[in-house]
């Protein structure tokens, strides 16, 4: 294994994220908060290391093997968690390097569980910090999703490989042309939402760190009540717009941007759907016991279905103030995700496309056994490989989270978040349900053991589970 091919584009990267930690300096500065000199100072170390290995390991560049693939991109979320978090543990908040570890790992994984109270008051180089992780990471996740991923061939994400076939080729000559158009059209995502928060009656700041954590469908928020603490169903609408298209494919998104003929809609049309029929059940279950007109109802109803299934987060009320049904319900939509290719996390839609159309193959021959019927997707015939590949990251994302869940509560937590702990993590949604880590909760009171284990079980769900196991068996090492 060439341990330069995976180390060299850490270091790399590291001074992108060192060049960031500026951003949040200044804002500090301009405000007269101290914490600017942490910033600066976190900088230019984390920088100084990631000059350092690059000037040690320069040279030839070399072409990643797939096993160097994997151990880069574990090794990549371990590192910059490391790294994100030394601002916030050496600033003023006055939090342990664990709370400050989970803080990190959950906005580069834009997952959005936070161990923060008081954000109202908060300095705005922590709250631009926290924001600027989730859209960095958003950013991460797209490229990684799209371009790192399906080469890995885990979790069946090889049907999206960009130099698996005719259809799937590459959309543009190189990596780096298709990487310019999504970073463009992430760039100019931000500045429309940006602009549009700040036109519904957010201040310039405040927009600004929303458009970052809708966009990434992260849900950070710059106060404890979330969007809900805003009140405008202008700007819940504007949300639930973004956080829906940040959900679909960016390689749709580009496509349609760019007016070319073939469009992949499947997956998008069952985003559409299931979020939409979600919404009307839940509507049509607490219209009668909130107390708000239909329209507004219906808006929340929407906002909220939205921000989980596509693991942004936000909250514009508790919603688990609903009933048991509004419980339960959230609960299990959870579990369903945005696209591939998107920054949502969570199981994804496709596989769910995928599972249904095999299951229904399987009773099709149950009935007529010399029937050949295979599964479908985007109207084309799913390789038995991706097929037994689904089926494998469909067991192991129910049995990690199981596991999990049992370990926590070892750690003393409750059946109701240990369990919705552990899939709000592995899905990379943010809030779980209950009082503790509900919408109006937190992660401040768990054990530092359950912080940790958190946040490896957010960075496992972004390496789509497989990708972070694989490193711990011995045939990885040993071949």
């Amino acid at each position: 294994m060439d341990f330069r091919a995976v180390v060299l584009p850490i270091g790399r990267y590291l001074v992108i994220i060192a060049a960031a930690m500026l951003i949040p300096a200044l804002a500090d500065l301009a405000a007269g908060n101290p914490d600017w000199k942490v910033f600066a100072i976190s900088g230019l170390c984390v920088g100084g290391a990631g000059a350092m290995v690059e000037a040690a390991l320069s040279g030839p560049g070399t072409e990643l093997k797939p096993k160097e693939t994997f151990l880069l991109v574990n090794l990549a979320w371990f590192t910059f968690s490391a790294a994100c978090a030394i601002p916030l543990w050496a600033s003023g908040l006055g939090i342990s390097y664990t709370d400050a570890f989970f803080e990190a790992a959950s906005g580069l994984t834009t997952t959005g569980s936070t161990v923060l109270s008081g954000l109202d008051a908060l300095p705005p180089g922590i709250l631009l910090w926290r924001s600027l992780m989730q859209w960095i990471g958003g950013l991460g996740i797209v490229v990684i999703g799209i371009w790192l991923l399906p080469a890995m061939r885990i979790g069946g994400q090889q049907l999206f490989s960009i130099e698996s076939s005719e259809k799937h080729v590459k959309p543009y000559g190189r990596v780096e042309h298709f990487v310019r158009r999504i970073l463009g059209l992430y760039g100019a995502m931000t500045v429309a939402s940006a602009s549009l928060y700040f036109v519904a009656g957010m201040t310039p700041f405040e927009a600004v760190n929303h458009a970052f954590t809708t966009v990434s469908t992260g849900g950070y928020s710059t106060t404890d009540a979330s969007l809900g603490g805003f009140d405008s169903l202008a700007i819940y609408w504007i949300a639930i717009t973004f956080m829906a298209l940040s959900s679909l494919p960016f390689l749709f998104l580009i496509n349609l941007v760019e007016n070319r003929r073939k469009l992949e809609l499947q997956q998008v049309t069952w985003f559409f759907a299931i979020a939409m029929i979600l919404t009307l059940i839940i509507f049509a279950v607490t219209r009668a016991d909130t107390g708000q007109g239909d329209f507004a109802q219906f808006t929340h109803a929407l906002f909220n279905v939205v921000s989980v299934i596509s693991t942004t987060g936000y909250a514009t009320q508790d919603y688990l103030l609903w009933g048991s049904f509004a419980l339960s319900f959230f609960f299990l939509i959870t579990f369903i995700g945005g696209c591939n290719g998107s920054t949502a996390g969570g199981f994804k839609i496709f596989r769910i496309i995928i599972l249904l159309s095999f299951i229904r193959s399987r009773l099709r021959m149950a009935v007529r056994p010399n029937r050949i019927s295979p599964a479908y997707f985007e109207g084309e015939i799913v390789r038995p490989s991706a097929v037994d590949s689904l089926l494998i990251f469909s067991i192991l994302y129910a049995a990690t989270a199981a596991l999990f869940g049992l370990v926590y509560a070892a750690f003393g937590l409750d059946f109701e978040t240990a369990l919705s702990a552990s899939v709000t993590a592995l899905a990379n949604v943010g809030p779980g349900i209950g009082p503790v880590i509900g919408p109006a909760g937190n992660f401040a009171t768990l054990p530092d053991p359950v912080k940790w284990l958190l946040s490896l079980e957010m960075i496992l769900g972004r390496l789509e589970i497989i990708g972070g196991i694989l490193i711990l068996t011995p045939d990885f090492w040993n071949e």
